[in-house]
């Protein structure tokens, strides 16, 4: 049976036995989601792939410390959320000496569309919660059964993320159709 094929959990017992197609398959089913993840929080493309093989490094040296190989995805975007987190403490600690303290923004890559840059500043404008689940789900096509069950939110969460998410994108894009707050007026 080809590897790719195989359950997430099969898999991952046999990365344990030093299998390297089962590693290979892993890597190809996980780099993605991983640096979707890492940039939705550091926000640099180049900065997020580099998180993700790191983080994917990481997690095959202590595969053995994942104690349900079922829930190697959470794990593992454990593993990426924590190694972006801190990439992002020790680029603070670098631009300490920078006096305007603004959000970063994703980096915009030359020869971008105006839309592409509209759109990646309309991200820099979400949460990072909001922006790993419209990634996760708008890009890679998870459900939201399994964005719940690799970010450990609800699916209800993960609904109510997108929701909001897409909602702070379209009012960013277009103001004329941000959605009318009516306070008793």
């Amino acid at each position: 049976m080809d590897p790719a094929l195989q359950p997430t959990a099969t898999l991952v017992l046999q990365a344990r036995s030093a299998d390297g197609r089962a590693c290979e398959a892993l890597v190809r089913q996980f780099m993605r989601p991983a640096y979707v993840v890492a940039l939705s929080i550091v926000q640099r493309p180049a900065d997020a792939e580099d998180i993700a093989q790191e983080s994917l490094m990481v997690a095959f040296e202590k595969l053995d410390s994942c104690r349900d190989p079922a829930c190697f995805p959470a794990w593992l975007m454990q593993i990426v959320r924590n190694r972006a987190r801190n990439w992002l403490d020790k680029r603070r600690l670098r631009d300490v000496a920078s006096e305007d303290d603004a959000p970063a923004e994703l980096s915009i890559a030359p020869g971008e569309t105006g839309m592409q840059k509209g759109l990646l500043a309309a991200l820099s404008q979400l949460t990072g919660p909001q922006r790993e689940v419209v990634l996760l789900h708008d890009l890679e096509e998870w459900t939201h059964a399994e964005i719940a069950s690799t970010l450990g939110i609800s699916e209800l969460m993960s609904r109510q993320h997108l929701f909001n998410a897409r909602q702070r994108v379209r009012a960013y894009l277009d103001p004329a159709h941000a959605p009318k707050v009516n306070h008793g007026e």
